[in-house]
């Protein structure tokens, strides 16, 4: 039986954000499996955000159930 692919943390960021910066290093030291979409050129990536936040802010998280999240830890770019 093959093992499922369970749904991992996505993070929406851009290259130069300091919080973005901070949440890259943090998630990497401590092992999180993450998917980073940098929103600097994809319009369609900064549509979503905008659309599902109402903000246009990084960080943010999408989380495995679905919840959106933006800042990282009480911190926002």
């Amino acid at each position: 039986m093959a093992e499922e692919q369970r749904p991992r943390l996505i993070m929406y960021s851009s290259e130069f954000c300091p919080t973005c910066v901070k949440a890259r290093q943090v998630l990497s030291a401590e092992g999180v499996d993450y998917e980073e979409r940098m929103l600097d050129d994809v319009d369609e990536w900064q549509a979503a955000v905008l659309a599902n936040t109402k903000q246009a802010t990084v960080p943010v998280f999408v989380h495995p159930d679905g919840k959106w999240e933006v800042g990282f830890r009480g911190e926002r770019g």
